[in-house]
């Protein structure tokens, strides 16, 4: 026997769970939830079944047919990556039930106190179970390999409400005087005050893309498929509505370039600041950061690559994380595809300049371990978070976007679709995906070096910077930063934040902290409001020395709990840094902590241990 996935206990020879009932009762008093859920395997099964858990006290085992004990056990030692196994010991039973409870320490799991949410009336709780913390919500098995579908039901403290990646069936709370109930009372109405919401999802999904949030959440009809939800009150949701309001153009699009769109809603849920990605591509219900509403509909790059993971990453979905590229490189192609029809070449243009910069960058994060410079790596023993880079998603994008210039668009779109329709709804791994590209485009493996590609490391001589006007006039105006000359405001009066963000990239370094004081003095670019132009101009500025900025960086990450601002804010401050800068950064992180998510506090911790 073989685990079916480095990051997962999950045996090769086991048989997957195919469907899971969970119920949940939420306590913000102590972080926890209790909860119960009911495994349906495909057929019945004898013996060992291994199931992946982390920081969760598992009550109970019973088959619920005869409510006598399953024989279970918890592996004694956590795996500082996979948690423990749960090990299973069935008597042909197709169908399981275990009690279990989480614990505060929760991967996936962030419980906001009301002062920490935008209302200041109501606590808030969120989950993220990219790549591997789903097993910190409910035992599973834990690997994108395993497809499931779910019904859940959720018992909440009345006033709050929830969201969910699935279909909302049914909601129940006891009435309020006067007013009638939201549902008769039945066995969903709870006589102590709590509201009871009940979810469906019926199309399987791997379990990263297991997801809910609760708390005080308004919404916004933006569309026929799509609603915005917000935690933060009326002035975020009416900003989150203008931002998003051409999200069905983008459906239509994406169902024009890909094909039908498989979900029925495409809702999006704006979270509190500490949301540590900019966005999440659970199905039905997209999580984004605060920090993608910039009031110019720029924003909306983001939510057109959450969209495309509907059908590259939700619909088809790399095996392991090892394949990691099969999310995303597929995606950022397929948003940039979207981005194109929507806003024109040019921004397409700089979109992939932005993404190209980043993978340059990447090279030189990984210099000293360059296995994570490939498209498929081997990841046993790592943990997926702690290698989270641009490759797979630039290099990625590079490698489709090579054998389409080598095929021609046409030709690729028609492959596209095929290779979507085809394994729709399973998870393959990058050897299916190139048995599947050589039998349908003859020859191209005579074409383009497949081998360099996937298994090379660092970028192939055959990747593309893009070529565009404004793309060539903003990397020639950033060269000519060193030497004095700074963009006119007539060359910038059309600039947005892509601008902004692909000039800071390319000004080349390092850069005198007078010359960088003074491009600040004429454009405020600390000050700016777009945090992809802000943090790019204060690395920058921490890179080049400027310790006058060390303040709006210390704002900054008290500010925003997402990991493409604090990965390199921290990092600049503590590499090749005096130990004063080093105790600066050491101090904020203290102090902000408790505001970051997880996921977000262990990759800050991994950037201050190597460093100090």
């Amino acid at each position: 026997m073989a685990p079916i996935d480095p990051h997962s206990f999950t045996e090769s020879t086991h048989p997957l769970v195919t469907h899971i009932s969970l119920s949940f009762y939420f306590s913000f008093p102590t972080s926890t939830l209790r909860s119960s859920a009911l495994y349906s395997l495909p057929a019945p099964h004898s013996g060992p079944l291994l199931l992946d858990t982390r920081s969760l006290s598992i009550h109970s085992v019973v088959d619920p047919s005869t409510l006598l004990p399953i024989p279970f056990s918890l592996s004694p030692s956590p795996d500082p990556i996979r948690g423990q196994a749960l090990t299973l010991t069935l008597d042909s039973q197709s169908r399981f039930l275990i009690s279990f409870s989480t614990s505060p320490s929760s991967s996936a799991l962030q419980w906001l106190s009301p002062p920490q949410t935008g209302s200041k009336a109501h606590p808030f709780v969120f989950t993220q179970c990219q790549a591997i913390h789903a097993r910190s919500v409910f035992p599973c098995q834990d690997t994108p390999a395993a497809r499931i579908r779910y019904s859940a039901l959720l018992n909440l403290p009345s006033p709050l409400s929830s969201v969910m990646s699935a279909a909302k069936t049914r909601s129940a709370r006891p009435p309020v005087p006067g007013e009638a109930p939201l549902a008769a009372p039945d066995d969903l109405w709870c006589a102590d005050g709590r509201l009871v919401e009940e979810f469906s999802m019926e199309q399987p999904i791997p379990p990263y893309l297991f997801a809910f949030a609760a708390g005080e959440i308004g919404e916004r009809e933006v569309g026929p498929r799509t609603r915005v939800y917000a935690e933060g009150g009326p002035e975020v949701l009416d900003a989150a509505a203008r931002e998003f309001a051409g999200a069905e153009e983008m459906i239509r699009v994406g169902e024009g370039l890909f094909g039908e769109y498989e979900w029925e809603r495409f809702d999006l849920l704006v979270l509190p600041p500490s949301f540590p990605y900019g966005g999440m591509e659970n199905p039905r219900m997209v999580f984004l950061t605060p920090t993608v509403i910039k009031g110019d509909a720029t924003g909306a790059q983001v939510v057109a690559h959450e969209l495309a993971h509907s059908w590259t990453g939700n619909l088809i979905t790399n095996k392991t994380n090892e394949d990691f590229w099969l999310n995303e490189g597929f995606t950022t192609y397929a948003e940039r595809r979207i981005v194109e029809v929507v806003q024109g070449e040019d921004i397409a243009a700089l979109n992939i300049g932005i993404g190209w910069r980043g993978l340059n960058d990447e090279m030189e994060r990984f210099k000293d371990n360059m296995e994570f410079t490939k498209l498929k790596t081997k990841q046993e023993g790592v943990d997926p978070d702690d290698v989270y880079s641009q490759v797979p998603y630039e290099k990625g994008f590079q490698f489709l976007w090579r054998i389409e210039r080598q095929i021609g668009r046409p030709a690729f779109d028609e492959f596209l679709k095929k290779y979507i329709a085809t394994f729709k709804f399973q998870s393959i791994d990058t050897e299916t995906f190139l048995d599947f590209l050589v039998a349908n485009v003859p020859g191209i493996e005579n074409q383009i070096n497949l081998k360099v590609w996937i298994e090379g490391t660092g970028i192939p001589p055959d990747a593309l910077e893009p070529v565009s006007t404004l793309y060539t006039k903003i990397v020639n105006l950033a060269k000519e930063f060193t030497l004095g000359r700074m963009p006119t405001e007539d060359e910038v009066a059309d600039w947005h934040g892509q601008e902004w963000e692909l000039y800071i990239e390319n000004v080349p370094k390092p850069v005198e902290a007078s010359q960088l004081a003074a491009l600040d003095t004429r454009y405020r670019l600390s000050e700016s409001k777009d945090y992809e132009v802000k943090v790019a101009f204060l690395q920058l500025a921490v890179k080049s020395g400027c310790k006058e900025y060390f303040g709006e960086v210390e704002n900054t990450l008290k500010q925003v709990g997402r990991m493409k601002y604090l990965r390199p804010l921290y990092t600049a401050m503590v590499q090749d840094t005096k130990e004063e800068e080093k105790m600066i950064a050491k101090r904020i992180f203290s102090e902000a902590r408790d505001s970051y998510h997880p996921i977000a506090q262990g990759v800050v911790d991994s950037i201050l241990s190597k460093h100090i």
